[in-house]
């Protein structure tokens, strides 16, 4: 929603970095170990899985990270400072454009410890 030329943020705003995270856990995750689930070949490369996890995290990061950059920003233009105590529109929007700021730096975090054992592993032991 937009009031004037300024975006309103709402619940989904807030869920978009945390969601881009659980969906770069599961794709990595889960590809890595479809190419490891047959176990015959323990000692087999990876390398193919560890592009696709490398490309995905690079892609998840700048992401969440736009969307950082975009909550941060408003927050700053809307006043950005805390505690949220009021009861307005306008206490409630900063509310929520510092809860995003906050779970995307989190997300951000979250998504490179989700990639840390592919960047370390070169076989499916």
């Amino acid at each position: 929603m937009a009031i004037g030329n300024k975006t309103r943020d709402n619940l989904w705003t807030l869920i978009t970095a945390p969601t881009i995270w659980g969906v770069h856990f599961l794709l990595c995750y889960g590809s890595v170990a479809y190419g490891c689930a047959p176990n015959e070949n323990i000692f087999q490369t990876i390398s193919g899985f560890r592009i696709f996890v490398g490309g995905l995290t690079a892609v998840a990061l700048a992401a969440i990270g736009f969307v950082f950059m975009r909550a941060l920003g408003e927050w700053r233009r809307n006043g950005g400072r805390i505690p949220h105590e009021e009861d307005s529109i306008e206490v409630r929007e900063r509310f929520l454009e510092f809860s995003t700021v906050l779970l995307a730096g989190l997300s951000f975090i979250a998504v490179i410890y989700t990639a840390l054992p592919a960047a370390m592993m070169v076989d499916c032991r």
